[in-house]
Formats: C-alpha cells, sequence, structure tokens
C-alpha cells in the first residue's frame, strides 16, 4: 500500500510542510504555537513515507476549524477514517472540495481571498486609537454582538494586538488579529468591525493600521482573510498596502449521516 494515514505530533515534522506554503498555511503554523497546540489534532497522508496532504482539526473555536493542505485526493482516507468532528469550519483550497463534498454537507460557501502586506507597501494612516487590553474584553465582545458571526474569543486578545477607536467613552471600531506566532513570525489580521452608526467613517482603516504597525515592527509576515466579493473591504486593505497572495475556500461543514464504504484497506 503506498498511501497511508497518521496522527502527527512533531511540530518539527508539521512544520516542514507546512513552511512549503507558508502564507496560505499562516493560520496552522500559528497554531503550532504552545498556548493553541494542544487544542489541535494534525493528520497527515503520506505517500512511500513522504508528507503529501495534512489536515488540521483545531478545537479552540465553536465549532471545530479544519484547514487541509496538499493533495486533494491523498486527504480521502483522511476524512474517511481519521477526521472525526462532526461539524466543522473549514478551510481550503478550490481543488479541495470535491473531496469534502463527499463526507460533509456543505453551506456558507465562500470565496476567499488571502492577502499579504510587507513593510516596504505599508502605507499607514495616522489617527486617534487606543490599544486595547484584558479589560476591554466585555467591551469587545459587546460591539462584536452587532456583527452576528465574529469569531472572537477572549484569549485573542490576551495574546494578540488590539486596537480601538472611542467615541463618547462608547467603543464603537476595532481591529485585531486572530493569532500571532512570534516564534514562527506571523500576525494575521481579522476581527475588523465597526458599529453600524459610526460606518463610512475610516475607523476600520484606522485601527488595522494601528494593529498592521505593530506587527511589522515585530518583524512578523502579515496576512488577512477577506470575501473575495466584499469590495470595500478589499479596498480598504489595499490602500494600507495589502496584495492578494491566493484564493482559497471557507465553508461550513456538517457531516453526512449515511455510512460510506471504507475506500482504503487497513493494515
Amino acid at each position: 500500500m503506498t498511501l497511508s494515514v497518521k496522527r502527527v505530533e512533531a511540530k518539527k515534522e508539521i512544520y516542514s510542510f507546512l513552511r512549503l506554503d507558508r502564507l496560505y498555511a499562516a493560520y496552522a503554523i500559528g497554531d503550532l504555537e504552545p498556548a493553541l497546540f494542544r487544542e489541535c489534532e494534525w493528520y497527515a497522508a503520506l505517500r512511500y513515507g513522504r508528507v503529501t496532504a495534512l489536515c488540521l482539526r483545531f478545537t479552540g473555536l465553536p465549532p471545530d476549524r479544519v484547514f487541509f493542505m496538499g493533495a486533494a485526493d491523498d486527504l480521502m482516507p483522511i476524512l474517511d477514517g481519521a477526521l472525526k468532528t462532526k461539524r466543522a469550519h473549514f478551510a481550503l483550497k478550490p481543488g479541495h472540495l470535491s473531496v469534502l463534498g463527499k463526507f460533509y454537507s456543505l453551506q456558507a460557501v465562500e470565496d476567499m481571498f488571502r492577502l499579504v502586506l510587507t513593510a516596504d507597501n505599508f502605507v499607514p494612516v495616522d489617527g486617534l486609537v487606543v490599544r486595547l487590553g484584558q479589560g476591554h474584553v466585555h467591551r469587545l465582545q459587546e460591539l462584536y454582538r452587532w456583527g452576528g458571526d465574529v469569531a472572537f474569543a477572549p484569549y485573542q486578545l490576551e495574546q494578540g494586538v488590539f486596537y480601538g477607536v472611542e467615541k463618547g467613552g462608547r467603543l464603537v471600531a476595532t481591529a485585531g488579529t486572530h493569532l500571532v506566532s512570534r516564534t514562527y513570525r506571523l500576525g494575521i489580521v481579522g476581527n475588523v468591525f465597526t458599529h453600524p452608526d459610526y460606518r463610512g467613517l475610516g475607523y476600520a482603516t484606522l485601527c488595522t493600521s494601528a494593529v498592521v504597525e505593530e506587527l511589522l515592527s515585530q518583524s512578523v509576515d502579515v496576512v488577512l482573510n477577506v470575501e473575495q466579493g466584499n469590495e470595500a473591504a478589499i479596498k480598504l486593505y489595499q490602500r494600507l498596502g495589502f496584495r492578494v497572495y491566493c484564493p482559497f475556500v471557507e465553508a461550513l461543514g456538517q457531516r453526512k449521516g449515511t455510512v460510506h464504504r471504507r475506500l482504503f484497506a487497513r493494515g
């Protein structure tokens, strides 16, 4: 049998594969940090002993986050047996969708761009912002309630970089990070949100600029995700100097109830 699957626990082995497409794999690489690694399950597909596909299941946010990288066909045995999550938010390349669809019913499928920003291309925006800390957790949560599905968890504030705009003692806009990996020099910008009553005033750009400036001062590579159809957000990020690195797909998936025939023999 030339194709096999194993659970991987050695960070060096995981990173040696992820680094082949470092910016696409930025979230997964960030999850190698000690505080997040304990929330992860990693599965690798191997041909003749060489890793050809990798799957990450991250359980630190509901629902599980699942990331795919590598040869689409080689993800089949991982999906067929190793990956046990019943419901998850998936991040994958467009070529992986047909394989995922054999095992999960997909909804909320979004075509996304991964954007990247280098120090040479950064165009900062000046303005009054507040550096947010743990004392702002409840105010952030209150603001994000206006956004519906913002994936924010308090640990992101503790471990990351967040800035906000205040008006009348009220937090009305913010930008932050999904995660920061200082070990692997990656910062992932996210959680960008403005209260509906304060949109169109440039506050999101201002907050994002402040986050990016701090990340770049730490010599990390800065990336973020944006929906391909969100032209306003893309223009915001391009104004700061971001450029498209690659397309990918996000989707919510529910494990299909039918019992699948085992696609690969055991042993």
